[in-house]
């Protein structure tokens, strides 16, 4: 599965503890990362410096259902268990 262009939700829902090019102390749940642009895209796509945690995440139907509003509440969910 390929991520739906412009849905952000892993870009926005999950905390991530790694540093990140403009946050250095990682960022919160819930918090829109600063490399998502205005489109939902991110600014760090395929360049050296995108963090390892999100160069590793893979799309999935099941997390990232058919809707970006869906993903976001399943990520969310998913976040509120770990």
């Amino acid at each position: 599965m390929d991520c739906r262009l412009g849905c952000g939700a892993c870009c926005i829902a999950p905390s991530i503890s790694s540093a990140i090019p403009g946050m250095a102390n990682g960022k919160a749940a819930g918090l829109r990362c600063v490399q998502l642009n205005e489109n939902n895209l991110c600014k760090l796509f395929g360049k050296p410096e995108r963090p390892k945690v999100c160069s590793d995440f893979k799309p999935c139907p099941d997390l990232c259902a058919t809707t970006d509003k869906q993903a976001l509440a399943n990520i969310i969910e998913l976040e509120s268990l770990t």
